[in-house]
């Protein structure tokens, strides 16, 4: 073991110290609020019978079991969308398949709750598809009534995530595995159930897993639908109609954490105890094979079928922006600009809040996320695991929850010198958007940190570099490529919250842009409006993402361009002798990683 690794020293503690201060304060403490308000009457006491109420009340065992229907059925239909598509891409030879791939990963850009109404002008009774059906065909298909259309969103949106693993586990097949079976006969459907499958089982876990969690959780979906007997949307009108001390709001949010947690550990059930382990490392994987022309044609068909299928809340929203009449008709009576008129006059300000919100809950994200990886793999710190473990919790809290939370424990809490209570300030909805988006930005730092060898760091800091300026020199422009994903995935994912939002915005100066979009979707009138501000918030998140890459580029050119002696005159021969050797490798590393 390194000298470096044993090591801890006093900054480490100090920044642990902060880091677990800041997951007890706005993590740990307000979700334990939550399940104790669960288990005490008014009077302080423990009970069991709050439970009991809610399991004895029809709507609320409704609700609880229409959670699980829709959860279970809508990850089976992100099963059927995304496993085709993967494996025709991975497998076979196919022209513009890394487009393909790309277009497939567009739902996750677009909330769902933005595309919830364009799908009902499409899917709905009266939509598009219908109208066409029943005057060619003569009937209709029930694709957007009742629960069947929260099914049908949830899985066009979250489909990409079992995509996006079960893409990476393929690639990383050995392609010796799929010889030996050929060799012995095995081919066709049979290959695919008893060895290709098999083997990419963890990205299909893993992603098959995180669409149940997030379907189960979702709140701004079934509302916009009109669906409220789930449990989201009962925990929401629990709390905001019966008031923040009814029982029964926090039993609801104990369940979806408890469920939410199950998910999670029945994944890992799944996988335990199998072996899914090949020797290859790269440049082995399974070989791609052409098609027939026959087969060629059934894959376009159905690549061509599902990406339209995937694309039509990106086109329905599109069109629903620019429509001045749409009601009843495959397609809108007419096109206007009005809408955009409108909001821009109107919601100005939401955007600002958005990339004001998002921008700083990713730069928390990621000072956060560098700091507990370093402390995990650079330092012997006692317990490290565990900011780890309370980091990733956060994948497991709704975001309906953590804001139940904030709004019990901060309940009274002023801001400093000031009458403002803190529960109404923009501050605690960037807080929620930070920890939400924490375990996003920590793997993505986590993985950064692990592809430096520690002998750069040591090399430095053997030469008389200090802790600091080793980081600064050193470490960030190698992690460079890390930080700028975790921060691109922190701001994009936050700027289409809305479980969180929806509870803790108190007036609309302090509004971003998923809320806005939400109140202008709960009237026929101010659709347009609402698709036009859900244009405008993909391009947010695109704006977003390419000014982060500009900005970490820069700083990235900055720490290159850097002179290789100190910068502060008087420095000792020690400091300059550091200077020498940091800057070379900050500078050479980076530009040919």
């Amino acid at each position: 073991m390194s000298r470096l690794f044993h090591s801890t020293r006093p900054g480490a503690w100090l920044a642990a110290g902060l880091v677990l201060t800041f997951l007890l304060l706005f993590l740990v403490l307000p979700v334990a609020w939550v399940f104790f308000s669960a288990f005490v009457n008014a009077d302080g006491s423990l009970t069991l019978g709050h439970f009991s109420a809610f399991f004895n009340q029809p709507l609320m065992t409704e609700a609880f079991q229409n959670s699980l229907y829709v959860a279970t059925l809508a990850t089976i239909a992100a099963a059927l969308i995304a496993v085709p598509l993967a494996y025709f891409t991975v497998r076979f030879e196919f022209r513009g398949a890394l487009l393909i791939q790309t277009l497939g990963v567009l739902p996750l850009i677009m909330p769902p709750f933005v595309g919830a109404v364009a799908m009902q002008l499409i899917f709905g009774r009266s939509g598009t598809v219908n109208l066409l059906l029943e005057e060619h065909l003569g009937f209709t298909l029930p694709i957007m009534e009742g629960l069947n259309g929260v099914i049908f969103v949830e899985a066009l949106h979250y489909f990409p995530f079992i995509l996006l693993n079960l893409t990476l586990a393929l690639r990383n097949i050995d392609g010796a595995m799929e010889e030996a079976a050929l060799n012995l006969g095995c081919r066709g459907w049979r290959l695919f159930t008893r060895v290709i499958f098999p083997l990419a089982m963890p990205g299909f876990v893993a992603g098959a897993s995180l669409v149940f969690v997030k379907v189960f959780d979702d709140l701004g979906t079934p509302l916009v639908l009109g669906t409220t007997n789930m449990l989201a949307p009962q925990a929401y009108l629990r709390i905001t109609q019966v008031g923040i001390d009814d029982p029964l709001g926090y039993v609801t949010s104990v369940l979806m954490i408890v469920f939410s947690i199950a998910a999670m550990a029945l994944s890992a059930r799944v996988l335990k105890g199998k072996d899914y382990a090949t020797t290859q490392k790269g440049g082995a994987s399974i070989q791609r094979r052409k098609l027939s022309p026959m087969g060629s044609f059934a894959a376009y068909a159905w690549i061509g079928f599902v990406l339209l299928l995937t694309l039509s809340p990106h086109i329905g929203v599109l069109l629903l922006s620019f429509a001045s009449v749409w009601s009843f008709a495959p397609l809108p009576d007419g096109y206007t600009l009005a809408h955009y008129g409108t909001v821009f006059h109107d919601a100005g300000g939401m955007m600002t809040n958005t990339l004001l919100y998002c921008g700083m809950a990713a730069g928390i994200d990621v000072v956060l996320g560098t700091t507990i990886a370093y402390l995990m793999l650079r330092t012997s710190l006692p317990a490290r695991q565990w900011l780890d473990w309370l980091a990733t919790a956060a994948l497991a809290v709704p975001g309906l929850v953590l804001a139940i939370g904030y709004l019990r424990f901060f309940r009274g809490v002023e801001v400093p010198g000031t009458d403002v209570m803190l529960t109404s300030t923009w501050f605690i909805i960037m807080i929620a958007y930070a920890v939400r988006r924490l375990p996003y930005a920590l793997r993505s730092c986590m993985a950064a940190l692990q592809q430096v060898h520690i002998s750069l760091e040591e090399a430095a800091e053997s030469l008389g570099a200090t802790k600091m300026r080793t980081i600064r020199r050193v470490m960030v422009p190698l992690m460079a490529g890390g930080i700028l994903a975790g921060f691109v995935t922190s701001f994009i994912t936050a700027a289409v919250e809305l479980s969180a939002t929806i509870l803790l915005t108190s007036s609309q100066s302090q509004a971003p842009m998923s809320y806005g979009i939400y109140l202008y979707m709960q009237s026929i009138a101010g659709r347009g409006p609402g698709a036009a501000l859900g244009v405008l918030a993909i391009l947010v998140v695109a704006i977003g993402t390419y000014a982060s890459h500009v900005i970490v580029e820069r700083a990235s050119n900055r720490l290159r361009q850097l002179p290789a002696e100190d910068e502060a005159s008087g420095a000792d021969a020690s400091g300059a002798s550091a200077s020498g050797a940091a800057a070379p490798v900050g500078k050479t590393v980076p530009a040919t990683a």
